[in-house]
């Protein structure tokens, strides 16, 4: 068990980090407009999309790399985000926020 609870505390640490890193990224109009329970949200979201798109399943280019279309994932998040009662975004707003989560997960490489 205590395996799983440092796990999670782990998670919630990185979580955390990203989210500092999203709003240090976000450009100054976009700060105010998104709450760090929003942006935990989207970060859900855009994990939810990953797994369930079958993107992650797709083969790598000749460097390695997985194409993503950023703009599809921004897209998800509008939509999931209306439908689940939490708000209407615009998806190039949250554009931002999925450049932002993937140039961190860039910077760990």
């Amino acid at each position: 068990m205590a395996n799983l609870d440092n796990e999670l505390f782990l998670d919630a640490q990185e979580d955390k980090e990203i989210i500092s890193f999203i709003r240090q990224q976000l450009p100054q109009e976009l700060k105010d407009r998104f709450s760090d329970e929003q942006l935990y949200y989207f970060l859900d979201v855009i994990e939810e999309y990953y797994a369930e798109s079958g993107i992650l399943d797709s083969p790598p280019d000749k460097d390695g790399y997985i194409e993503v279309d950023q703009e599809r994932v921004a897209n998800f998040l509008a939509k999931t985000a209306k439908k689940e009662g939490l708000g209407d975004f615009n998806p190039e707003d949250l554009l931002f926020v999925v450049e932002a989560e993937w140039d961190f997960n860039l910077q760990d490489e």
